[in-house]
């Protein structure tokens, strides 16, 4: 959970959240006010995928460096 929180990316999209409620309290009631909030929502969506992603390849680099395999993808 600690890589969440202090991901910079997820604290950068959850920051996004700002502007998103100052455009929903100052700004006109229409399409674009949903398009900032799905925009922020997959924002955060890609953020929290990252960390997912890189937390995978992490795991993945460790169970190979403890069963000897080479660091080779075959890239």
């Amino acid at each position: 959970m600690r890589r969440y929180i202090f991901n910079a990316a997820v604290l950068g999209a959850v920051a996004g959240v700002v502007p998103a409620i100052r455009h929903s309290v100052r700004g006109p009631r229409d399409w674009r006010l949903a398009l900032v909030w799905v925009g922020w929502g997959i924002n955060v969506a890609i953020a929290v995928g990252t960390v997912v992603e890189q937390n995978r390849l992490e795991r993945e680099a460790q169970a190979r460096a403890e069963l000897g395999l080479s660091e080779d993808l075959g890239v």
